[in-house]
């Protein structure tokens, strides 16, 4: 693990946009498949650009080898599961309410990396970065936010869906000394095989007649959204850890913002500029913990 370059930070703000902009293309993919079928749709397409890239540079996929049982689990745990809890839990809960649970990343990383790993323990400056990014999403999307008996469970559910982001990602720490092609290969293929069978029983969505937008969006979900993101984001795992990866959570709620700024003519309030304020902040406090738990 490294300190956090200009490069980094790079590959954190792409990523971040990449799936920001996933949010209006799961919607409009949603006019035609269902989440089951979207999820295993994304993953299925994001595997092919990937296993091209470590055919074209000769790359081996070690999805069957010795080591099979992590890219499984991995890919249970990173993408199956999260896609299955958040795909449901979003049906009732608040948008404003569902982004502040998904923020909640970088808390559950903080903790889970703490005892799990060496080289990332919990210290004052990283305890405060985390906190003042986190409390800028909270200020961001704090109006009228209700939790009661109706939508308890699917907030749990979201919640839950963002702490296993987090364990697959400690778990991807465990292939780390692999190349990242390899593992995104992998993950994905593991992935793809779990959900076929599932999809094909539930939603069989060889019988849909979908909308041209509907698949477009599809197409952009699996190459960008998923295959293209991942590979960034198991880059920054592997090169700057959990923690500064999950800074990505507190990221993608702002972009989302921008680019409904930019492309539905939404309007950007004070509230907006001080959350990308404090989340700037707090991610400079984090840049500030890793630095000095290298040294």
């Amino acid at each position: 693990m490294r300190q956090p370059n200009l490069s980094d930070y790079i590959f954190l703000i792409v990523l971040a946009l990449i799936w920001a902009s996933a949010f209006f293309n799961i919607k409009i993919a949603t006019y035609s498949y269902g989440p089951v079928t979207i999820a295993f749709l994304r993953i299925f397409l994001g595997a092919i650009p990937v296993i091209g890239l470590c055919l074209f540079k000769k790359i081996k996929i070690e999805a069957f080898s010795k080591d099979w049982y992590w890219f499984a689990s991995i890919g249970i745990i990173n993408l199956v599961i999260p896609f299955f809890l958040i795909a449901y839990g979003v049906q009732k809960v608040q948008s404003n309410l569902a982004a502040i649970l998904m923020a909640s990343t970088p808390l559950s990383a903080t903790i889970l990396a703490h005892i799990f790993t060496d080289n990332e323990k919990i210290n004052s400056i990283k305890v405060l970065g985390v906190l003042i990014g986190f409390s800028g999403i909270v200020f961001l999307f704090s109006d009228d936010i209700l939790i009661n008996e109706n939508n308890i469970f699917s907030a749990l559910l979201i919640l839950g869906g963002s702490t296993f982001y987090v364990i697959g990602g400690l778990l991807t720490l465990k292939v780390s000394n692999k190349k990242n092609e390899n593992v995104t290969a992998s993950i994905l293929i593991w992935a793809t095989i779990f959900l076929f069978p599932i999809t094909a029983y539930t939603e069989q969505p060889w019988n849909l007649n979908p909308r041209l937008d509907s698949t477009i969006s599809l197409f952009y979900l699996g190459i960008f959204s998923t295959g293209i993101a991942w590979l960034m984001r198991f880059r920054i795992l592997k090169n700057n850890g959990l923690v500064f990866q999950a800074q990505v959570a507190y990221l993608i709620p702002i972009f989302g913002i921008i680019l409904g700024f930019v492309f539905l003519d939404e309007i950007i309030t004070t509230k907006v500029i001080f959350a990308v304020a404090a989340v700037v902040v707090g991610i400079y406090f984090v840049r500030r913990s890793i630095k000095n738990n290298i040294t």
